[in-house]
């Protein structure tokens, strides 16, 4: 047992000099070691400030990068600074494709590096994870001299893990052209990793232009009802990319593009075991809903789709710049379109199946209002086919069958529509020609057409045509009907009737739009020439507008009418006209009473060969060269008559009529236009049965004769001879010759016949008994002068 100490021990005193030298000591190191202490914390401070805004050297920007190409990301680090609350931070990180470093395939401004430095003193891998917040990722430009706004991931937050052979992201998210992006999921990257197809840099332009094209097209929709989210997961194998597993999903709500506006929208889609699957699409407008899906195998390169929509067609093509697809079509209801299809595209030439239906109501289309249209649809990639189409109008419904096959072309017709409607689809030359029709009540037509191609030279048809009252190029007619025949790019219309109140045309005839021309056979009509002309061509109008038929005549046609220019119109027309026709010569309205004679037109040319008639009791026959050219009007024609009442004809011409007489002779003329001054010729011409000195020109003479021989006159001048030629409107004679049965008369001399003068020399003549007087009468010479009218007979030798 211990002793028990009752006091304890007292302590030796320090002398006070021992303690002030171990005071002083301690103040001493306290000191320094304050003052060390201060000089680290600046140090530090100092360290910290340089880190922070120098950064660390190119060595360690050259480990953190060879650290990172060993996690498989190939990079550049332009600064490595140290932040107090995130770490190691690699400022200006961009990343490039292994087998290319021209240029990044994305920069990001700041990337935290989570480091393990107890591994990075050994030398062994460091680097276990980076961080990535608010950052801004720009992808580059395929075009590095375009100064167009680049793709821009903004707002950019990621973890990223790096196990053993793996790369995880556990989120990354940030803001792509306005949707929400976010990311989860992980990539085995195995030591020997490499890749098993490098990529070309023709190939990897083409990417950078995919993607920024994707972008720009992002950039023109407005997210009014928030920023859509598209939510990816994948999981996969950095070496075999196309083999990973993708799945992603889209959703947002009132989507606007220009006028368009989706109100929701959603798509989900799974990329898995080399092959697409977009399993769901589906949005809705203020006019319907659109869903549809499609798969896509990578492998076998092949697919399918469906879609049904009922959206707003037009606008969505608006908004996305095909706004000229349906640029003439306004709808007031959405149309309707079932798909579905598929393809392959493993062969050269890819093989392609769609079906489907479409379907519109209450519409137009360049003005035109339809109340419904509809079809079915095959389209094999090489053929083309429409089943049922309907088109209906207020006017009437056209059905139709359409195969466009290669070699092969087929189109059935059953129509009761106005063809007018039709128009706007048709090419513009048969616009032009259905703009010349009008139809009160639409026409019902039949046709059957199959051909080589959808060229119509090749097609070949059958069917018929019937019309009611309708107007072609402004006449009309009560009906008309006929087989049609489609060959050689021509439509011919045989056993064509014609009605119209004066009467009907039947016939056949062809209109070849490939060689601009009208052919007729055989087309015989008892209708005004002036109105059908017009439906052959309207510029022959001027050709048989001078014919003012009393009543319609019979005319047969057959021939080629040419068009657009062409120089080869024959068009022969045979013309019986029983109750006559007007026709203007000289000034003055011929009355025919009867007419029948054959005409041939030309491009130029109106040549009648011969005709023949009936005026004044008389006959005339005749053959005529006309020019209906506009820079030359030149005519010419030979005219033979004989019998023709001489009076009515002196008093059409010069108001006065003879006695009595009849009127022979010919004439062969020329002349241009309407000007009878420029007419010339020459003829002869005879006065018989008649009273010569009746005629108010010779009329004073007759009392000449009756002072010389008391009792002669009107009575001994029976007959009249002279041959003459015509010139700038004057009429001249050398051989004039009255005839009686004692008595006659000898003239010469010109009749100014447009300026309504004379001037004439006659002088009395003996027959018969009268010879022996001669040397008598031979004294009795006469000149006419003065007017037509009332002309100045006078002595000539007193």
């Amino acid at each position: 047992m211990p002793p028990i100490l009752l006091d304890p021990p007292k302590a030796k005193r320090i002398s006070r000099s021992l303690y002030r030298r171990w005071n002083w000591r301690r103040q001493l190191v306290a000191s320094g070691l304050r003052l060390m202490s201060f000089a680290l914390f600046v140090l530090l401070l100092w360290a910290g400030w340089y880190l922070a805004n120098k950064g660390f050297g190119r060595e360690w920007r050259t480990k953190v990068v060879e650290e990172l190409r060993k996690r498989g990301i190939e990079a550049s680090v332009r600064r490595l600074t140290l932040d107090p609350f995130r770490g190691l931070v690699a400022q200006d990180l961009r990343i490039y494709d292994p087998k290319l470093r021209e240029t990044p395939l994305v920069s990001i401004s700041e990337v935290a590096l989570d480091l393990n430095y107890a591994a990075l003193l050994h030398h062994q891998p460091f680097l276990n994870a980076i961080d990535v917040r608010d950052a801004d990722v720009i992808f580059p430009s395929s075009d590095p001299e375009q100064r167009a706004p680049r793709a821009q991931l903004k707002q950019f937050r990621a973890h990223v893990y790096f196990p053993p052979d793996q790369i995880y992201i556990s989120q990354a998210e940030g803001l792509f052209c306005g949707v929400r992006v976010s990311a989860t999921g992980h990539l085995i990257k195995r030591a020997d990793y490499k890749p098993d197809r490098i990529v070309s840099d023709e190939e990897w332009r083409q990417r950078m232009a995919l993607l920024q094209r994707f972008a720009a097209e992002l950039g023109r929709f407005n997210f009014a009802g928030g920023p859509p989210s598209l939510q990816v997961k994948f999981a996969g194998d950095a070496s075999q990319p196309e083999k990973a597993r993708i799945q992603a999903s889209l959703s947002g709500e009132r989507l606007q593009r220009g006028a368009f506006e989706i109100k929701a929208f959603n798509a989900t889609a799974e990329w898995a075991r080399e092959t697409f699957n977009l399993t769901q699409c589906e949005w809705t407008d203020n006019g319907g809903r659109f869903s549809g899906r499609a798969t896509w195998s990578a492998e076998t390169k092949a697919g399918d789709f469906q879609i049904h929509s009922s959206v707003h067609a037009k606008q969505l093509l608006d908004a996305f710049g095909f706004g000229e697809v349906m640029a003439d079509a306004v709808f007031t209801t959405p149309p309707i379109v079932e798909l579905s299809g598929s393809g392959n595209f493993a062969q050269a030439t890819p093989r392609l199946n769609v079906i489907g239906r479409l379907q519109a109501e209450n519409f137009s289309f360049k003005t035109v209002p339809l109340l419904n249209a509809s079809a079915d649809l095959v389209w094999d990639g090489g053929r083309t086919m429409l089943r049922d189409v309907r088109l209906r109008h207020s006017s009437g419904e056209l059905l139709a069958d359409y195969l466009d096959a290669p070699g092969d072309f087929r189109l059935n017709i059953d129509s009761s529509l106005n063809p007018a409607v039709l128009r706007p689809f048709a090419d513009r030359g048969l616009q032009d020609f259905l703009g010349e029709w009008e139809w009160p009540r639409p026409p019902a037509v039949r046709l059957k057409i199959h051909g080589t191609s959808r060229d119509p030279r090749s097609w070949i048809g059958e069917g018929t045509v019937a019309v009611q009252r309708t107007r072609f190029r402004g006449v009309w007619m009560n009906s008309a009907k006929a087989e049609i025949h489609l060959a050689d790019g021509a439509v011919t219309f045989k056993d064509l009737h014609v009605a119209r109140d004066e009467g009907v045309g039947t016939g056949s005839f062809t209109y070849d739009p490939v060689h601009h021309e009208v052919r007729l056979d055989n087309v015989r009509t008892s209708l005004r020439p002036t109105d059908a002309i017009y439906w052959i061509e309207p510029k022959l109008f001027k050709v048989v507008a001078p014919y003012k038929f009393n009543s319609p005549p019979t005319l047969v046609a057959n021939g080629v009418v040419q068009y657009h220019g062409g120089k080869n119109t024959r068009l022969q027309i045979a013309v019986d006209a029983p109750a006559g026709l007007e026709y203007l010569f000289l000034g003055k309205t011929l009355p025919f009473e009867r007419v029948h004679g054959d005409l041939l037109i030309t491009d130029d040319r109106v040549q009648l060969q011969p005709v023949e008639g009936t005026l004044y009791d008389g006959t005339v026959k005749g053959t005529a060269d006309i020019s209906v050219a506009k820079e030359n009007r030149h005519y010419g024609a030979t005219v033979a008559v004989d019998g023709i009442d001489f009076p009515r004809l002196t008093d059409l011409y010069f108001k006065y009529e003879t006695a009595r007489g009849e009127l022979s002779g010919t004439y062969d003329f020329e002349g241009i236009g309407n000007d009878a001054r420029t007419m010339h010729g020459a003829g002869r011409i005879k006065v018989a049965n008649g009273d010569v000195f009746a005629i108010p020109v010779f009329g004073p003479l007759s009392g000449v004769l009756s002072a010389i021989i008391p009792g002669a006159g009107y009575s001994v001048a029976k007959q009249a001879t002279a041959s003459f030629t015509i010139k700038a409107g004057v009429i001249k004679t050398d051989d004039f010759k009255v005839s009686g049965r004692l008595f006659g008369m000898l003239g010469h001399g010109n009749i100014f016949f447009l300026d309504n003068k004379l001037d004439f020399d006659l002088r009395i003549s003996a027959n018969g008994p009268g010879v022996v007087l001669t040397p008598v009468y031979s004294l009795f010479e006469y000149k006419g002068e003065g007017s037509l009218s009332k002309p100045n007979w006078h002595p000539k030798n007193f």
